[in-house]
């Protein structure tokens, strides 16, 4: 090999394997890395002088929710920007197929509701040139995307392909679980890369009914996960309830000798120990030679939101008879004191897992639309309500209500603790992930987790090494999703990358753009300190952010470990 499309010189590599850094020229050419060492003798079309710079495998993000932007927004923002070079979707088993026309606008529905998406967002962008899962992923992969995308088949999706309005309401039948189970062997056929599913309490649809996954009995999570892996492959993926047991899904994995990722394991400020309990359930499994992994986020937890969509409180049980009201009908009820006291009751018990925990300290006023209470912008709720000698959830709610629920809060919910969240990030069977990128759109947006795993945890807080850091975000997220020939910068890889400076990398503050269709806003994050992204040897992003008419360079990955 005496040529290359491409040679960045002198950069300090960090390979992925978790390998100490050299600093190494590395060569690109038709999409592979071809070449990887020092003062490589080649010709090229584009040299990149790279010294002071680091060079690494590009962000694998395992847990984003794409599936309707992408049908809109080849260039899935923010994601590629911020270093991202390989999205999952389809997580928690939110998919948008396999889905009929008649179960489209309840599909949408439920996606407003337990991802905070816009429906006049979703109505006027999704491109519904599909029906099935084969189809939606012959879309993908007619349209093409900036990164790399793999899709797991969606637990809620082929319920309600195969019990329509039932799916959410009750269990199935042992014939309506065979026909789910079909369905997954014919995902996993044309190329899933495994099976998603949600038991949270916290994951409500359309009119505050659950989504359906979460009505599925333990007989028919076996069976489709052992449809999964009827192919030798696939990952079992979970948005767990407290009353999802580790040792059930332990079951899961040793039956279909699997993968199995948990999510979402954050740590929660008053029970501390709830998610290192879980992750020890974790590690005692791997001990017995089954696969578990547990997705934790190396974020704190934040979340802008009002009242009319009051996401953070959603999961409690006081609160459904709130989901699902219309505007008028709803502040009917947050103005209920009997409502109010169920919910105040239910905040006082210490629970395993929830998002709020009546931490009204954490809980900020953002945006008044009154003049006169501007005054209590930037002030947290529980300080207000001292001041007005009132119960800091009557405080939200009256004014919430004398602003017709235009208030904006922001809660700061889960993964406050450093020292609590740095033992996470370091623990052996953990995996980096949650960005949610794709969902959640005006409430956070984290999808500049990898730029703030470098800058932040590495750098400024020492909890771990930069090789460290970069294994986590590469290489050991490849590996456990079975994905060939990436993760790692080694000759004959696809070429994935990202060039930042380790002395600037993070990611920036948050701001609202209007980018969505029909002008909706979306929160976004400016990456800092990357200089470059090529996807499959194609440059996609610099430091001026995405490279206006960038290549749609990624691939629709179906072929799996």
């Amino acid at each position: 090999m005496n040529n290359a499309d491409t040679l960045i010189k002198n950069s300090l590599v960090f390979d992925g394997t978790g390998n100490a850094p050299e600093v190494k020229d590395v060569a690109l050419h038709h999409g592979k890395i071809v070449a990887i060492g020092k003062n490589l003798k080649l010709k090229a079309i584009q040299v990149v002088e790279a010294q002071g710079l680091a060079l690494m495998p590009g962000i694998i993000d395992s847990h984003t929710h794409f599936d309707a932007q992408i049908t809109w927004d080849s260039f899935v923002r923010p994601s590629p920007a911020l270093g991202v070079t390989t999205a999952i979707i389809g997580n928690c088993g939110f998919t948008i197929a396999p889905c009929r026309p008649a179960d489209r606008l309840l599909t949408m529905r439920n996606l407003t509701q337990v991802e905070g998406m816009s429906l006049d967002v979703l109505e006027h962008g999704i491109d519904w040139d599909f029906e099935t899962f084969p189809e939606y992923l012959a879309m993908l992969k007619r349209k093409q995307c900036a990164i790399n995308i793999a899709a797991y088949i969606g637990h809620s999706s082929v319920r309600t392909w195969v019990m329509g309005n039932e799916a959410n309401k009750r269990q199935a039948t042992a014939d309506e679980i065979a026909k789910m189970a079909d369905l997954v062997r014919e995902a996993m056929s044309a190329g899933a890369i495994g099976f998603a599913t949600s038991t949270s309490p916290a994951h409500n649809g359309e009119g505050g009914f659950p989504m359906p996954s979460r009505l599925a009995s333990d007989d028919e999570m076996m069976q489709l996960t052992l449809a999964m892996s009827s192919f030798g492959r696939g990952v079992y993926m979970v948005t767990k309830g407290g009353q999802m047991s580790v040792a059930f899904l332990e079951s899961l994995s040793a039956a279909s000798k699997r993968p199995v990722m948990v999510a979402a394991l954050l740590h929660n400020s008053t029970n501390p120990n709830g998610v290192f309990n879980d992750l020890q359930a974790i590690s005692e499994a791997n001990t017995r030679g089954n696969w578990l992994r547990g997705q934790v986020s190396c974020c704190p937890l934040s979340m802008d939101f009002t009242f009319a969509s009051a996401y953070p409180v959603e999961g409690l049980a006081s609160w459904k008879m709130a989901l699902g009201l219309a505007h008028e009908d709803l502040k009917t009820c947050l103005a209920d004191l009997d409502f109010r006291k169920k919910v105040k009751e239910e905040l006082q018990q210490t629970a395993s897992f929830r998002l709020f925990n009546n931490e009204w300290e954490k809980v900020h006023v953002v945006e008044t639309f009154e003049p006169n209470h501007h005054i209590y912008e930037q002030k947290s709720v529980a300080s207000l309500a001292e001041q007005h000698g009132c119960d800091p959830l009557d405080f939200a709610l009256d004014l919430s209500l004398k602003e017709d629920l235009r208030t904006v809060f922001t809660a700061m919910l889960l993964n406050s603790d450093t020292t609590a969240v740095s033992r996470m990030l370091n623990h052996p069977h953990s995996l980096v992930s949650l960005s949610d990128a794709g969902a959640h759109l005006t409430f956070f947006n984290d999808a500049g987790f990898g730029l703030h795993l470098l800058g932040y945890w590495a750098r400024e807080m020492g909890a771990m090494t930069m090789t460290q850091a970069v294994h986590k975000l590469t290489a050991q997220q490849a590996q456990i999703l079975g994905l060939k020939d990436r993760g790692i910068l080694r000759a004959g890889y696809a070429a994935d990358l990202l060039l930042f400076d380790p002395q600037t990398v993070g990611r920036g503050e948050k701001k609202r753009v209007f980018d969505l269709p029909l002008g909706a806003p979306r929160l976004h994050t400016d990456a800092i300190g990357v200089h470059g992204v090529w996807v499959n040897g194609q440059l996609i992003a610099d430091q001026t952010g995405m490279i206006e008419n960038c290549p749609m360079a990624g691939e629709l990955l179906t072929d799996f470990n």
